[in-house]
């Protein structure tokens, strides 16, 4: 069990695999404003890798609730500012989150493995791009809505996003992406409201397809700040305890902004699950 493409490759089940966060944004809800130059990119890149990142997930483009919705043209903009810079300085592995084919082609071209799609469909032109660069893509569960929309889910959450990972599998089946090419993200924090998100925590273990790879990102989200009643300044340790219950129903990556305090939870929690 793999997750893997040109220029990488991840063994499932072996230990869990951390992507750090770096967004250069102006408004993102953690971290907005702190790296949006390259030189401080840099530097916190570097800070990442040496923690034990084993993917560097670049971000252009708010989704934070309220967040106001970037054209492809400002985002790819933002990326090539710095993306060639990074590439040219660290080898190892980016991901570029951002649902734009412009910009996942263009980020493909110039140092990104993976495409990590937040747009909650499954896009054509982006499976396309999966098929021409044999790189990684991250399809991500919203229900069809964002941070601050949840909709009437038929049957519940763990069923739609189920519903929602099988269907894409078989799509991408017919086109003959290959399940190692995919990760699939629950999407916490997406079309789901407090009780939504802790039930997808609390059902992993059920929500996991086999032989494919699954990501939780719910790093300082809402969920753990209304769970432990925090700012987020303050969910570091409810990020961390959440990813753990995460790990040990069956997640394999999990995405962070604080990677060496992830890092070391992750281990703890692989030595019982995985060892």
């Amino acid at each position: 069990m793999i997750f893997s493409g040109k220029d990488f490759s991840f063994e499932l089940g072996k230990k869990t695999y951390v992507m750090g966060i770096l967004n250069v944004t102006k408004d993102s809800f953690a971290d907005g404003g702190k790296y949006n130059t390259p030189d401080k990119a840099k530097e916190h890149t570097k800070e990442m890798l040496l923690q034990g990142a084993d993917i560097i997930d670049i971000g252009a483009q708010s989704t934070r609730p309220g967040s106001i919705l970037m054209s492809a043209e400002e985002e790819l903009n933002i990326i090539k500012q710095y993306l060639p810079y990074l590439a040219n300085e660290f080898d190892c592995v980016f991901s570029v989150d951002t649902f734009y084919p412009q910009v996942a082609e263009y980020a493909l071209n110039n140092g990104a493995s993976i495409i990590n799609d937040v747009s909650g469909t499954f896009n054509a032109d982006m499976a396309e791009l999966v098929l021409k660069y044999d790189c990684g893509w991250i399809i991500t569960h919203t229900g069809n809505s964002d941070a601050e929309t949840v909709p009437d889910y038929k049957t519940s959450v763990t069923e739609d996003i189920i519903s929602f990972f099988d269907e894409t599998l078989e799509k991408c089946a017919k086109l003959k992406i290959p399940h190692n090419r995919i990760m699939l993200d629950v999407g916490i924090g997406f079309g789901k409201n407090y009780e939504q998100n802790i039930e997808v925590i609390k059902n992993i273990n059920k929500i996991r397809r086999n032989n494919v790879a699954l990501l939780t990102a719910l790093s300082l989200k809402r969920v753990v700040g209304t769970a432990t009643n925090t700012e987020k300044d303050d969910r570091l340790y409810g990020t961390i305890s959440a990813n753990a219950l995460a790990i040990a129903g069956g997640t394999d990556f999990i995405r962070v902004h604080n990677v060496k305090e992830n890092v070391l939870g992750a281990k703890m929690v692989d030595a019982v699950v995985r060892g």
